[in-house]
């Protein structure tokens, strides 16, 4: 199975040989293109330099992908491809490619939905999650938290009202003048912070629901640092302060989830997934309340061509396939999947 990932800025290619006990020991190759570098002038992703950029680097990494596996295209028995959602443009460039080359190949294609992907990433490590689980998915464009009974029933539980956990991440460090991606770069500064320095309110946790607003909270860091003396200490000092927010946040929201649903397993994925104050966090209230957590590796929170490939082999083998018509879908419901 080959897997295209291009819903964004990030371009992935991956080949997994389908192995239903064990999806991770099939996974030939995985080869990514993130387009960090041509954005950072921007402060953020411009859809049509994102477009071109795919077009530029889809093909080279699927002839990386081929030669890292040892296989030529007429090895491969299916393509994957993410149909959805995702940039418009961006979309279409993979679907098209992976249309084009399952038609040439005569081989089956399938249209993955993106968040899918994420949800089931952790299926390619060595002690895989098994279904009942509740999936907490915070990505920059989405914070939900879904109850997945089986592959392709999937409830949502919360959602985001506005501002997603990774948005809010990349526009808090952005305001405070931190460099492109901004995300990352703050989770790495709130490490020098002191605790306590700053407390921040927590969204939405102080009322009965499961749905995320981070808007607020950006708005309080906004006045914290205009307000401060901006030195580099009280930068810091702000990061941990809002970071330990939105894991907290996070945490009670996960929690009263999986009392809801009376489950006890919780899958993490998205790019916060690969938060580390997050990870130890869930991993101590798990101890404590006696859940598990199952991350995905640090490689596969973010966008890839692998959890593609690993969700379109689960629904190519339950007999799903696409028309050959190209068809992508930017804005697209988890619950409108069918089972696979």
């Amino acid at each position: 199975m080959l897997g295209i990932e291009s819903s964004c800025d990030e371009t992935g290619v991956a080949i997994l040989r389908w192995e239903p006990d064990a999806p991770g020991k099939g996974l030939l190759a995985h080869t990514l293109y993130s387009q960090i570098k041509l954005h950072a002038d921007y402060g953020g992703v411009v859809p049509e330099l994102a477009s071109r950029d795919h077009v530029r680097k889809l093909l080279p990494l699927v002839r990386e992908a081929l030669a890292e596996a040892g296989l030529r295209p007429a090895d491969l028995g299916g393509v994957a491809y993410t149909a959805g959602p995702g940039l418009v443009g961006a979309l279409l460039v993979g679907a098209a490619a992976g249309r084009a080359l399952a038609w040439a190949l005569g081989v089956p294609a399938i249209g993955v939905h993106h968040m899918e992907g994420h949800l089931l990433a952790p299926l390619l490590e060595d002690d895989p999650p098994r279904p009942p689980f509740v999936a907490l998915l915070v990505s920059g464009g989405h914070s939900m938290l879904v109850e997945v009974k089986a592959i392709g029933e999937y409830t949502i539980l919360g959602d985001t009202l506005d501002d997603a956990a990774g948005e809010a991440f990349d526009k808090t460090a952005k305001l405070m003048g931190l460099p492109y991606p901004g995300g990352p770069a703050l989770a790495r500064l709130a490490e020098q912070g002191r605790p306590g320095a700053f407390r921040f309110s927590r969204p939405m946790t102080d009322r009965p629901g499961l749905d995320f607003s981070f808007s607020g909270l950006k708005t309080q860091v906004l006045l914290a640092w205009q307000q401060s003396d901006q030195s580099e200490q009280t930068r810091a000092d702000i990061a941990r302060g809002f970071e330990e927010a939105i894991v907290d946040t996070l945490l009670i929201k996960c929690r009263r989830a999986l009392e809801a649903t009376g489950v006890h397993s919780l899958v993490i994925a998205g790019g916060v997934g690969a938060n580390r104050r997050l990870r130890a966090e869930l991993a101590a209230a798990g101890e404590k309340d006696g859940f598990r957590s199952y991350f995905p590796r640090l490689a596969f929170c973010t966008d890839n061509g692998a959890m593609i490939a690993l969700a379109g082999a689960i629904r190519l083998a339950s007999g799903q396939h696409q028309s050959e018509a190209v068809e992508v879908r930017p804005r697209w419901n988890l619950e409108d999947l069918p089972a696979a």
